[in-house]
């Protein structure tokens, strides 16, 4: 992966970051233990959220890929251990990230309510990119052009 896709922001990344304010926000409102400061602070959040959950995809990626990877019984477990290390620790990095950057400003609650926020933020994140993916859109590196208008 090229530093430079770091630093420019897709369109998809930005559709993104929109969908998890969204879910952030609906979060705030209704779980008790997952509070944010201010809208700033949310908007902050998201961001925080957006990077470290790219991040944790493109390691679970690879994890995945050595899973898939191995050859032998042991190498399979372990594996198969380290894919439930990331999806477990990736939890409690977030929280400690938010803790970090944050302090008391911005709660995330727990291990249950981070791990039920970033469930809706990936499956948010799945869905409007599903919708706006629909057949007869186009898309970077698409066969067929824009649909007819009449």
């Amino acid at each position: 992966m090229r530093v430079g896709r770091w630093l420019r922001a897709h369109p998809s990344d930005v559709v993104d970051y929109f969908v998890y304010v969204v879910v952030l926000n609906l979060a705030v409102e209704h779980l008790p233990r997952v509070l944010s400061e201010g809208f700033t602070l949310s908007l902050l959040t998201a961001l925080l959220l957006k990077v470290a959950l790219e991040v944790v995809l493109v390691v679970k990626a690879r994890v995945v890929a050595r899973f898939r990877a191995a050859q032998t019984p042991v190498g399979k477990v372990a594996a198969g251990l380290l894919v439930w290390v990331v999806a477990a620790g990736s939890k409690l990095v977030v929280l400690w990230l938010v803790d970090l950057v944050f302090g008391d400003r911005v709660s995330l609650g727990g291990f249950l309510s981070v791990t039920l926020l970033v469930v809706c933020l990936l499956l948010s994140r799945a869905g409007v990119r599903r919708l706006l993916d629909q057949p007869g859109t186009t898309t970077p590196g698409s066969r067929n052009g824009p649909p007819a208008r009449a």
